[in-house]
């Protein structure tokens, strides 16, 4: 098969032809029709998270069809077209005993603990738990901005943020889990302020549904945010992962508000420093969020089937696979608008 390879960390992706892969007994082989290219790949790209070994196939937002099946697969077969959790569960753990299979013990994670789809094939183990149906009305392209922005955004606004309608939403960053964020607050009765640094990603915002903009370059978010909400946001998403957006994130909040923090604090931003009297003196709730189980997922779906969001929206470029790696080296700069998604394997 044709993969784009991670073969030394920070240098561009190399395209090659590598083995096919082969299902375990409870897993499948999907063939990718699409795939984001997401800053969590530029994560493991960079080094931020050691990887098993390089050569490795990064990609973790897939939609594809069912190629392969291993013998103890039961409710999945060749032709089914599936999309998949970027964190699979093996079932059988603690975790997964409490239906929290996004936060396994066993840290099945495509892209990261095993080769991804950044590749004509990808293997996934644990079929039957956490293989998701995809309807007919949903492209492949569109279904890969599912995977981890759109319902990591879903589970944070709705399952951690616990956004009520009429409350203030704010979110720090309009990248693809920003902006999904926002199209989903506002979707659900929320009044969303949207703080970014680049004008066409706070202009995407306002088309998604947010009511107010805050441009991090020229005025003080925290601040600024707290001004427009009248004494703070009810709920608060770092959806950058820096200790700037962090923080901004937790002052932006009124008492008793709550932040999730969805972008991923690696590197030199692992260990930020804290507000912590704010956070005691104001009762603030701080909450981590991290993608979704697959058993969550039909109420993602349903949200679409209703027309009150549309993760197509949020796909602004779609790419071959050769053209990856240039789309990745540019991440870190943060200029980028929307969601870019491989829909071209074979070029």
């Amino acid at each position: 098969m044709r993969a784009a390879l991670i073969t030394e960390y920070g240098k561009p992706l190399v395209v090659d032809e590598v083995p096919d892969p082969e299902p375990t007994p409870g897993g499948v082989v999907l063939r990718v029709e699409a795939t984001g290219i997401c800053l969590s790949d530029w994560h493991a790209w960079i080094g931020h998270e050691e990887l098993p070994s390089l050569p490795h196939v990064p990609g973790h937002e897939m939609a594809g069809i069912v190629h392969a099946v291993g013998p103890e697969v039961r409710n999945w077969r060749p032709g089914d077209r599936v999309t998949v959790p970027f964190s699979v569960g093996c079932g059988e753990c603690p975790s997964c005993a409490e239906g929290n299979l996004n936060t396994c013990d066993r840290g099945f994670a495509p892209g990261f603990t095993h080769w991804g789809s950044f590749a004509e094939l990808v293997a996934i183990g644990h079929a039957d738990l956490n293989l998701v149906r995809l309807p007919e009305t949903l492209s492949s392209a569109h279904a890969a901005a599912l995977g981890c922005r759109f319902v990591t955004s879903f589970r944070a606004v709705v399952d951690k943020g616990r956004i009520e309608p009429g409350e203030w939403l704010a979110v720090h960053g309009c990248g693809g889990v920003g902006l999904s964020a926002i199209m989903i607050g506002a979707a659900l009765g929320a009044r969303v302020v949207a703080v970014d640094i680049n004008e066409r990603a706070l202009a995407l915002a306002s088309e998604l549904g947010a009511e107010a903009l805050v441009d991090g370059t020229t005025e003080r978010p925290s601040k600024t945010v707290m001004e427009i909400t009248g004494g703070g946001a009810h709920v608060s998403i770092d959806a950058v992962g820096t200790r700037a957006t962090a923080n901004n994130s937790i002052r932006s909040l009124r008492k008793h508000g709550r932040h999730v923090q969805v972008g991923l604090m690696l590197g030199d931003e692992a260990n930020p420093s804290l507000p912590m009297q704010r956070i005691i003196m104001h009762e603030l709730e701080i909450h981590g969020s991290r993608g979704m189980p697959a058993t969550d997922y039909p109420r993602v779906l349903e949200l679409i089937a209703t027309g009150a969001v549309d993760p197509g929206r949020l796909v602004t470029k779609t790419v071959g696979l050769s053209e990856a790696s240039a789309i990745l080296e540019k991440m870190a700069e943060f200029q980028g608008v929307g969601v870019s998604v491989i829909d071209r394997m074979s070029r």
